[in-house]
C-alpha cells in the first residue's frame, strides 16, 4: 500500500489558452494548461507530487533528517526544505558549486526554510551524489535517522506522484492527443507515461540528464504499476536545450515572452520555457497541427527565474 504524507496537494485544474494557442498555430480551443505552478506549499510546483510518496516513505521508516541534492537554483531542493519543515523534519540540501552567490531565487527561500546547504564543488551527478551520502553518514554518526531523497525526486517511488496527475489528465481533457512536460530527472514524464501511455506523451529535455530517453524508460518500470515502455516509444525532443541545461536558449526567450504577453503565464527559464519552446517547435514541423488538443503541464518554477539573469535582463528593458 502506498505510504503518503498531507503536502496540502489538491486537483489542480486545466485552463484553455486561447490567444496563446492561436499565438503558436494552432487552433484557439487546441492548448490547455494544466496548472501544477498553482501546487502552493514552499513556493509550488510538481516536486510535491513526488515528495508526498518520497517523505511518505521516510516518515513511515522513522526518519527525522532528509538530505537531498540538486543545482544550486533547485526546485526540487527548495520543495524538499519546505516539505520537510512541514513535517518536523531537518533537511540538508547538497548542492552544485562552492557558493551562493547572490542569495536570490530558490536559495534566498532554502534559507528562509532554515535548511542547511553543503556545497559540493564541481562534478557531475556521480560526486553530488557521493557527497550526499557522506553527508548523510555523517549525520547518522551523530545519532540522526537520515532519509536521502534522490536527485530531482525521481525514482519509482516518486514517479508515482505523477501516475496520479495523469489519473487527473485523463479525466479532465479525455481526448488530449499531445501532453507535453519538461524532462529534467525524469521522474514526472515516467509518471505521465505510466498512466496516459508513451504515444501521449511529449517531454522535451532540458539538458538536466545527459540519457533522457532511457531514465524514462527505466522509471517507468520503476512505478512497480505493471507498465513498461521500450526505449524506441518514449517521445523526447532533444533538440531545443541550447547550450545546455540552465542556460536559456533564444527558443527559451521566444517561449517566454509567447507565454507572458499572450496568457499571462510565466514560464521559468530553465524547465517550463525550454519544455514550451519543444511545443513550439512540435507545431512549427508538424509534429502537433492544428485540431490536435494538446496539454501543457506547467511544472512550475518561478522562484528560479528570480536568481536567473534573465530576470535583470527583462527588468532593464522597461522604461
Amino acid at each position: 500500500m502506498a505510504r503518503t504524507v498531507d503536502l496540502g496537494l489538491w486537483r489542480t485544474p486545466v485552463e484553455p489558452v486561447p490567444r496563446l494557442s492561436a499565438a503558436v498555430g494552432l487552433d484557439p480551443d487546441d492548448l490547455w494548461v494544466k496548472r501544477d505552478d498553482w501546487l502552493g506549499h514552499g513556493g509550488g510546483g510538481n516536486k510535491l507530487r513526488k515528495l508526498a510518496h518520497l517523505l511518505g516513505v521516510a516518515v513511515a521508516d522513522g526518519a527525522d533528517t532528509v538530505v537531498t541534492t540538486g543545482a544550486a537554483q533547485s526546485n526540487h531542493a527548495r520543495l524538499t526544505a519546505a516539505a520537510a519543515r512541514r513535517l518536523g523534519l531537518d533537511v540538508v540540501l547538497v548542492l552544485h558549486g562552492d557558493g551562493p552567490g547572490e542569495a536570490t531565487g530558490n536559495l534566498a527561500l532554502d534559507a528562509l526554510f532554515g535548511a542547511e546547504v553543503v556545497w559540493a564543488g564541481a562534478g557531475g551527478d556521480e560526486v553530488l551524489a557521493a557527497r550526499a551520502g557522506e553527508v548523510a553518514a555523517e549525520r547518522e554518526r551523530g545519532g540522526a535517522t537520515v532519509s536521502v531523497i534522490p536527485f530531482g525526486g525521481s525514482d519509482g517511488v516518486g514517479a508515482r506522484g505523477y501516475v496520479e496527475c495523469a489519473a487527473e489528465l485523463a479525466e479532465q481533457v479525455p481526448d488530449a492527443r499531445h501532453v507535453v512536460v519538461a524532462v529534467g530527472s525524469g521522474g514526472t514524464m515516467a509518471g505521465l507515461v505510466t498512466g496516459l501511455g508513451p504515444e501521449r506523451v511529449l517531454g522535451v529535455d532540458t539538458g538536466a540528464v545527459p540519457d533522457p530517453v532511457a531514465r524514462v524508460a527505466r522509471l517507468v518500470a520503476a512505478t512497480a504499476t505493471g507498465r513498461t515502455v521500450r526505449e524506441d516509444e518514449v517521445r523526447v525532443r532533444e533538440d531545443v536545450a541550447g547550450e545546455g541545461y540552465g542556460v536559456l536558449s533564444a527558443a527559451g526567450r521566444e517561449a517566454m515572452i509567447l507565454a507572458g504577453r499572450h496568457a499571462g503565464i510565466v514560464l521559468d527559464p530553465v524547465y517550463t520555457a525550454t519544455a514550451f519552446a519543444g511545443l513550439l517547435a512540435g507545431v512549427r514541423d508538424g509534429a502537433i497541427v492544428p485540431g490536435d488538443r494538446t496539454v501543457f503541464v506547467h511544472t512550475g518554477g518561478l522562484p528560479g527565474l528570480f536568481g536567473h539573469p534573465v530576470a535583470a535582463e527583462l527588468a532593464a528593458t522597461l522604461g
